[in-house]
């Protein structure tokens, strides 16, 4: 790869912090603060979230330093598993995203729809129509290359991280709420009672500290991969955790605890203190750009995972196939966009997609995290100086894999179905790719 196409440490940090900084700090302070009894509880959902992140960020940066390649996420597996498990997480993993980023890309065009078509009879081919076109757009821009798409997240991300700060000025001169002690009287739950309702906050504050894993997709794009992926993963998550905890605050301080429980337009409620009337346009406008960031950046980050499975063998290997010109994955950026398109026009199939995802990102995340004990003996050799090694090892993973077995169990005893229907599928995956190398293994014979 060209020396001039390769990341930096502020592309990176930028792109660490669109892969997490979604659309779910817009609406899941809602279902934790319905999900648990009291403000404490709340804080301390998204404090143990921050927590869990930074201790994944840490071992992330460790797995990505050591294993610095293009298509990391998929390679941890093949490396330090079998390409049979990588290949089936991996493939449910492409799906969900696809249909994560279809999904986001319609709640933006919901956004920007009622600006621009305000009084439109049939909006729902509208939606769908701006969705297409901005999958289109950012699938160009992608097309131009890695330092053209990294500089378009850059912007974005920045108009995504000051329409978070905008949220948070209502702290400063808007009356804060003043709640009785009424609203909050003691709970008295039982042990087990306060485990389940910690548990499912925790689902929704996974999911929106969730992303960071895929920075490591981008090990060979990176300049100086082995210090800039821990250092850019390191700051974005701080800066995400940072950002996170303020903006509850405000959302707790201005709207109040037993409001926010019932209270799902939250961005719209914030923005009216800072724009009055002019609230809702400003509003949506500045969603919709946030959107166009996750938009970018799946666009630029699962590709990557296609061409690390082409390059062993268990996806064909046209899909590693680069531009000379821009060193573009063109098949496989194209394929991914297809199925983020076709998606649109089925998006209500795809619901319970979206659904099992969150449990098969926990089954994902607990076992890529748990690599970190089998590279560290694998790669041994490597100089701890050119490195980055985590401190308190392993008490970081550790602690990870267990927050997010906590996750699944929780998922699982929530929605039993939702969790069996996931494991069915990624079994499925499983015998498919032993069926498929059974036939070429005899092909070859």
């Amino acid at each position: 790869m060209k020396k001039q196409s390769k990341l930096n440490l502020f592309d990176f940090t930028l792109i660490v912090v669109s892969l997490v900084i979604g659309m779910g700090i817009f609406r899941t302070p809602v279902n934790v603060a319905a999900a648990v009894p009291t403000p404490f509880i709340f804080f301390g959902v998204w404090l143990t979230g921050g927590l869990i992140a930074l201790c994944g960020a840490l071992t992330y940066a460790e797995i990505g330093s050591r294993l610095p390649v293009t298509g990391g996420y998929y390679r941890i597996f093949s490396y330090c598993y079998h390409p049979s498990i990588a290949f089936a997480v991996n493939c449910i993993i492409l799906i969900s995203n696809a249909a994560s980023l279809a999904g986001v890309a319609l709640i933006g065009a919901e956004y920007i729809t009622k600006v621009i078509f305000p009084s439109v009879s049939n909006p729902e081919v509208i939606q769908v129509g701006i969705s297409v076109f901005s999958v289109s757009v950012f699938y160009g821009v992608n097309l131009l290359g890695l330092k053209m798409s990294a500089r378009t997240q850059n912007v974005l991300t920045i108009i995504k991280i000051s329409m978070i700060l905008m949220l948070i000025l209502p702290l400063f001169f808007a009356r804060p709420v003043t709640e009785s002690q009424a609203s909050h009287p003691l709970v008295h739950l039982t042990t087990m009672e306060y485990l389940k309702a910690f548990g499912v906050g925790l689902v929704a504050v996974s999911f929106t500290y969730g992303g960071y894993q895929q920075t490591i997709n981008f090990g060979a794009e990176v300049s100086k991969a082995n210090k800039t992926i821990p250092r850019g993963i390191f700051i974005g998550i701080f800066i995400i955790i940072g950002l996170y905890l303020t903006i509850n605050y405000a959302y707790y301080k201005v709207i109040g605890f037993d409001e926010l429980k019932n209270t799902k337009n939250i961005a719209a409620v914030m923005a009216a203190y800072v724009f009055g009337s002019a609230a809702g346009k400003i509003l949506s406008v500045l969603l919709f750009l946030s959107v166009l960031a996750y938009v970018n950046v799946l666009l630029m980050s699962n590709p990557r995972v296609m061409y690390a499975m082409s390059e062993d063998g268990v996806l064909p290997g046209i899909f590693k196939k680069r531009n000379e010109r821009t060193d573009v994955l063109v098949i496989s950026l194209s394929v991914f966009a297809a199925i983020c398109v076709f998606i649109l026009f089925v998006q209500k199939q795809f619901d319970e997609i979206l659904s099992f995802s969150i449990f098969l990102d926990c089954f994902g995340m607990a076992l890529s995290a748990a690599t970190i004990f089998i590279l560290r003996r694998k790669t041994a050799q490597l100089d701890v100086k050119s490195i980055y090694t985590m401190k308190l090892y392993p008490l970081q993973p550790l602690l990870f894999i267990s927050a997010y077995v906590f996750v699944m169990i929780s998922i699982f005893i929530a929605k039993p179905r939702t969790a069996l229907v996931g494991l069915g599928v990624l079994t499925l995956f499983t015998i498919i790719y032993f069926v498929t190398h059974k036939n070429k293994a005899k092909t070859i014979d």
